[in-house]
């Protein structure tokens, strides 16, 4: 059964590549207008280009860093100013940075508390009151198999994602009242650009560890973000966990 999104507005942060553009391209061809955020500015207007040709929805470009408040305040003013409503607001903007504990550069623990952390409070800060006002929303926060599980090399990218899943379950419950549905999206392994942001001996362990699965597409994420924002009203998806059926761990 398709999604309909007719009439309804997604904001995606990280919307540059990976899983933010594949979400990005889905939500457009199932009818919502969307509004794109990333710190590439020119990646993310070709992909909005892209999008009001293929689909004649509106798409827009809002070249901003998550991780800084008025930056974030600002992409959530803007959707909702620009495209009329804020319906969705999808939270995947994030930073990979694995290795050990000891003699880690903590610039990397910085990167990703910015990105992981700060980037998912300050949007989904903005976007509260004006989800409020027009009666409800759905706020989905993507996190990782890595917010569930923590692994030697991965302390501080599993600290952030664990973050993410006690923030999102508590901001679930607090809105409630207002209409607004909560999900957590937890993928496995995918191919993305995520990986290659690591130094080249940690990029070699990762390839290592999964050298015999076949990780998953970044669509596949996105066919998953759509199941929980076009399932009907009543029913809250509140967290999904999606991985390589030859990932075990």
């Amino acid at each position: 059964m398709s999604t309909d999104l007719q009439g309804r507005v997604v904001a995606i942060t990280g919307a540059s590549s990976g899983i933010g553009e594949a979400t990005a391209l889905a939500c457009a061809r199932a009818g919502a207008a969307v509004a794109l955020a990333a710190r590439r500015g020119e990646k993310i207007q070709a992909l909005a280009e892209q999008i009001e040709q293929q689909t004649g929805v509106r798409a827009i470009a809002v070249q901003t860093d998550v991780g800084e408040e008025q930056q974030a305040a600002e992409f959530v003013r803007r959707t909702h100013a620009e495209l009329g409503r804020l319906d969705v607001l999808v939270n995947n903007a994030g930073v990979m940075l694995l290795g050990p504990i000891e003699g880690a550069p903590t610039e990397e623990w910085r990167r990703m508390i910015h990105a992981n952390v700060f980037g998912v409070l300050y949007c989904t800060h903005a976007a509260l009151p004006v989800m409020r006002e027009q009666g409800g929303g759905h706020i989905v926060n993507v996190s990782s198999v890595a917010g569930r599980f923590a692994r030697p090399g991965s302390a501080v990218y599993n600290l952030t994602k664990f973050g993410v899943g006690a923030f999102s379950e508590a901001l679930r419950q607090e809105a409630v009242p207002a209409g607004i549905r909560v999900t957590l999206i937890e993928p496995g392994a995918v191919a993305t650009e995520l990986a290659g942001h690591n130094r080249p001996e940690i990029r070699e362990m990762i390839a290592g560890v999964f050298k015999d699965v076949q990780p998953l597409s970044s669509e596949d994420i996105a066919a998953a973000i759509l199941y929980a924002i076009g399932s009907p009203a009543n029913v809250a998806v509140n967290e999904v966990l999606v991985r390589p059926s030859g990932q075990t761990r």
